[in-house]
């Protein structure tokens, strides 16, 4: 069954460019390929992406940065790193610059494929876009799918599952949803009872 979605990859080293194209459009997927922040610039003004996929260490720049441009311009798709920086400090300021997902290399290509289509699932299915409050707006999109799937009574470890993420990062996911709507420790603690949080 082909799989509708655009994935963004932001990759300096050819091989592994090539590779994961070939690889994702086997999947039905339209691939925006980019070996620079540059032409990853160029990619997004003819398409915008459902899922972009980005190195750190690039020859123009920083993923990082990159993603910074993203989020400015108002652009909350799914981002997952794909990068040879391993550090758990590294780990740690992907996600908290608004990162999605961190793979590190050398990864598994059965792994990143599995990860990439379950994004693509949930944008697909709208789950990434729902209409919950101003507030919301603050979320990103995996802070928002993982609110949404608690407030359907999942666990922690259901909701890991559906969205290949640890429940480690569901928890942080979740604590960072409370903090930013503002939900009280007296409601936290409720939700956190209910949700094994």
């Amino acid at each position: 069954m082909s799989t509708h979605g655009i994935v963004l990859l932001l990759e300096d080293n050819i091989k592994i460019l090539d590779l994961n194209r070939r690889m994702l459009e086997r999947e039905g997927l339209m691939v925006l390929a980019a070996k620079t922040v540059a032409e990853a610039r160029e990619r997004i003004k003819l398409s915008i992406p459902d899922v972009a996929v980005l190195d750190i260490m690039l020859p123009d720049g920083s993923g990082l940065d990159f993603l910074s441009e993203l989020r400015q311009e108002g652009r909350n798709i799914p981002v997952l790193f794909l990068t040879a920086k391993t550090e758990r400090a590294d780990v740690l300021a992907g996600l908290t610059a608004g990162g999605n997902d961190y793979i590190s290399k050398p990864y598994d290509i059965d792994e990143f494929r599995a990860r990439i289509l379950s994004f693509i699932r949930l944008v697909n299915s709208g789950e990434t876009k729902p209409a919950l409050s101003k507030s919301a707006s603050l979320l990103s999109v995996s802070e928002l799918s993982v609110a949404l799937l608690a407030v359907k009574g999942m666990s922690n470890k259901e909701i890991a599952d559906r969205v290949c993420l640890s429940e480690s990062r569901v928890k942080t996911c979740l604590s960072s949803v409370y903090r930013k709507l503002g939900i009280t420790t007296e409601k936290r603690k409720l939700l956190a009872e209910r949700l094994e949080v």
